[in-house]
This record gives C-alpha cells, sequence and structure tokens, in this order.
C-alpha cells in the first residue's frame, strides 16, 4: 500500500490501519529497508518506539511512534501542534499582528479559559511570523518586472526602548505574465534618498531586472534612487499623490 492510499484509507475509522501505517510503512520509506533487512539504500537505523497522543475529530488515539537514531523522522499523519494549541497560537499571532499589546493578549487568553501568557510567551510563539516575513523579504524574484510602483508610509514602532515614527517603504512590481506581487518591503527612521537608494539595491540584488517604468511619488530622494538603479527606465508621478498635493494647496 502506498503512502498516499494509507492517508485515504486513515480518513475512515480503524485505528489498526492507523497504527500499521504509522509504525511500518512511513518509517520503512525513510530509513530505506525494512526491519532487521541490510540494503545499500538503508539511510537510518531504528531506536524503538516512543507514546505519542493523535487528536482527532472523534477523540485521542494512543499510538507508538517509531524512532529513528538521527531523529529526524516525524510521521506525517500527525502534526507538530494539537488543534488547541494551534487554535492558541492563531489567536495570538492575529492580536500581535493587529498591534494588541501583550498586556491585552495576555487578557484574551484568559478569556479562553487559560491561565494566562507572558511577555516572552508572545514572543516565542510570534518568532515564526518573523521568520515568515524575513523568508518573504529576503526571497529570490525570477523574471522580468517592467512595471514597478514605490511607495511609503509612515506607522509607529519601537525604536532602542521608545515609540517613534517609521518610514515603511514597499516596492509592487507586475511581471511579464501581467501578475502583479509585493516585490519587497522595508523599514527605515526616515524615508531619505540614501534610504530609497539601499532599498533598491536591495531589490536588484535579490534579482529585480527588466524594470521599464517606475511609478511613484515625486519625492526627491527616491526619484534620484530610481534614476541611479534603474538605468535607462521611465520615471511616472503617481496621480494620486499629485491630486493630494494639488488639493493640499487649495
Amino acid at each position: 500500500m502506498r503512502v498516499q492510499g494509507l492517508r485515504a484509507a486513515l480518513a475512515e475509522p480503524g485505528v489498526d490501519v492507523l497504527r500499521e501505517g504509522v509504525r511500518v510503512l512511513e518509517v520503512t520509506q525513510h530509513v530505506g529497508a525494512e526491519r532487521h533487512t541490510r540494503t545499500v539504500e538503508r539511510s537510518g537505523q531504528r531506536n524503538g518506539y516512543r507514546e505519542r497522543e493523535w487528536d482527532t475529530r472523534v477523540g485521542t488515539i494512543d499510538l507508538r511512534v517509531p524512532r529513528v537514531r538521527d531523529g529526524s523522522y516525524f510521521p506525517s499523519l500527525l502534526e507538530p501542534r494539537t488543534r488547541a494549541e494551534r487554535a492558541l497560537v492563531a489567536v495570538v499571532q492575529e492580536a500581535y499582528v493587529g498591534g494588541v499589546s501583550t498586556r491585552r493578549v495576555d487578557d484574551l487568553v484568559k478569556a479562553l479559559g487559560l491561565e494566562g501568557i507572558s511577555k516572552s510567551q508572545v514572543s516565542r510563539l510570534c518568532a515564526e511570523l518573523d521568520a515568515e516575513v524575513a523568508c518573504f523579504r529576503t526571497r529570490p524574484l525570477t523574471g522580468p518586472y517592467p512595471y514597478v510602483w514605490l511607495d511609503a508610509t509612515f506607522v509607529k514602532g519601537p525604536e532602542h526602548g521608545r515609540v517613534v515614527l517609521q518610514a515603511v517603504v514597499v516596492a509592487v512590481g507586475v511581471a511579464a505574465d501581467g501578475v502583479r506581487e509585493v516585490l519587497g518591503v522595508d523599514i527605515g527612521l526616515s524615508e531619505d534618498g540614501a534610504f530609497w537608494l539601499a532599498f533598491l539595491r536591495s531589490l536588484v540584488a535579490r534579482g529585480l531586472r527588466g524594470v521599464r517604468l517606475v511609478t511613484s511619488d515625486a519625492h526627491q530622494g527616491l526619484t534620484r534612487a530610481v534614476a541611479a538603479v534603474f538605468h535607462g527606465a521611465a520615471w511616472q508621478r503617481c496621480r494620486v499623490h499629485f491630486v493630494r498635493n494639488a488639493l493640499a494647496l487649495v
């Protein structure tokens, strides 16, 4: 039976199928050999079992999960977190992204019937968000992006123990197939020319190429950075910013 077939079978009631699949099939494929069998394909050694509970919609099932000596095996039929834990992490992370204070997150967790959560615990739970954002911000950019929009806004954020206004710059590009994509985001203390220049150079270093037209406001530092980085590309003033600037003078 293949692993895919086993997973489909597990949708039906049958703890015996689950036990057999977890105990034999996947670990055999993982180490590359049957139990007590020597082959050139073997890449690991079994090392007994460990007890594990599996939360399902029909209740909790006790499992004996095979161990591998290098610790690299984890059954795909199980998930690293239980449903209740995943729900709690999702609530805390959503509150964190929404700018809710640590004290209010603690109140929220208590309202869910738990004992509460500390600032350090919130930081640990949200650390994986930081990792995902870092991966997004540093991912390679493939293919040409003929059209690029640049803009910035200011938000309050912590800096050396105090809350200050910080510039958040963003680049949005349109690929050759017409798909729009956020190319990059960065945060700095001010929206000056040096910051824009470093930001645009980081996009080029990640693979941004083929830029033919850049649209932005008329910030002098930004326009100079565009001219310095995107040689030969045309620049167009954003009409929305132009109208806002004009209305501010009325």
